[in-house]
């Protein structure tokens, strides 16, 4: 399998300015990456690359209004997702970096940091226990580019539909049969609850509810870890200009879930039947039926809900056109409105 470059979970390093991107998605115009500022310079900063010190930005929020007030030449309207995005144009990309690429550098590197000697640990344990072909496997975040703390944790990123789908399976066993990987226990989640639902109205026992059955996430050897699983290229579905996205407002709504398989994936992906909106300013005229999928390229609604549950969910309302089909979908992207929770 061939895995391109510059797809979800790949850095991008500018020409000038010295910043760093990481890449989201997997469809990008022909001539540029989609990506969000995550590194800039930053004389007060407490990570150091090459001699320049640099802060990492992590609200989306912050990230935009950064973009916005000195960096305005990496962004665009994009006509096609209708909404303004974060990018480099190809032309301005100095490097891109490779989760695949850094785990055969570290597989190989004989001299270590500790991050990247667990994250290496880990990545041997995926492949043998887990039957993931080396290949297929990779380290990214701070470490991938130098930038690292002593706090930084191991971003994984595993690569093909069927081993993603395969391995889901797989770690079960792993978190039940070694000792030195576990899931987060009551106050890591507390923690999680601050960091990825803080400003919003969710409660923490609703938090819970999805939360205790991820499997993508966990502590290894006393190191936090989350794995992102993208799909084989074959799957992607066309390419960027075959989609047309249209925002159509937000909305509030219960329904049942049809198809979770791909909630797994970055981005994930839900298959829906609408039983009830609570609340909308989206005009398609009470048509429920319309609305089949709710997607997401943020990791934390990754596995939300199961085959079957009921759950309510706050969100972005789109009109997705797809060459000769349409229909209409939730984008969840804000952490302080949008929501997905389940009902008991």
């Amino acid at each position: 399998m061939e895995i391109p470059i510059g797809i979800e979970g790949d850095y991008v390093e500018t020409k000038k300015d010295h910043l760093f991107f990481d890449v989201k998605g997997l469809h990008h115009p022909n001539d540029r990456k989609i990506c969000f500022l995550r590194f800039i310079p930053d004389v007060e900063g407490d990570r150091v690359r090459n001699g320049i010190r640099y802060t990492k930005i992590y609200n989306l929020e912050h990230r935009y209004s950064i973009i916005n007030e000195k960096y305005p030449q990496y962004s665009f309207f994009s006509q096609e997702m209708d909404m303004n995005l974060q990018c480099v144009k190809n032309e301005d990309i100095k490097k891109i970096y490779s989760p695949r690429d850094y785990y055969k550098m570290v597989s190989s590197k004989q001299d270590l940091t500790k991050i990247e000697k667990i994250s290496k640990e880990l990545c041997n344990l995926f492949v043998e226990f887990g039957a993931i072909p080396e290949n297929l496997i990779g380290i990214t975040g701070s470490p991938m580019v130098g930038l690292n703390t002593k706090k930084s944790d191991i971003d994984i990123i595993l690569y093909g539909t069927q081993t993603s789908l395969q391995f889901q399976e797989k770690i079960q066993n792993i978190f039940k049969k070694y000792t030195h990987i576990r899931k987060y226990n009551l106050d890591e989640y507390k923690k999680h609850y601050d960091w990825r639902v803080g400003g919003s109205d969710i409660s923490f026992q609703d938090f819970l509810k999805s939360e205790q059955r991820k499997l993508h996430q966990g502590i290894y050897q006393g190191v936090e870890f989350f794995i992102r699983y993208i799909k084989s290229p074959r799957d992607w579905e066309g390419d960027y200009h075959d989609y047309q996205y249209k925002n159509m407002g937000r909305i509030s709504l219960i329904a049942e879930i049809i198809d979770s398989t791909d909630s797994i994936f970055t981005p994930c992906s839900y298959k829906i039947k609408c039983s009830k909106v609570l609340e909308s300013d989206a005009n398609i005229n009470n048509r429920m039926n319309v609305i089949t999928q709710i997607n997401s390229y943020r990791g934390r609604f990754c596995e939300q809900a199961k085959d079957g549950e009921k759950f309510l969910v706050k969100g972005k309302i789109e009109k997705v056109t797809y060459r000769d089909s349409e229909f209409y979908r939730i984008l969840l992207t804000d952490q302080t409105l949008d929501k997905m929770i389940i009902i008991d």
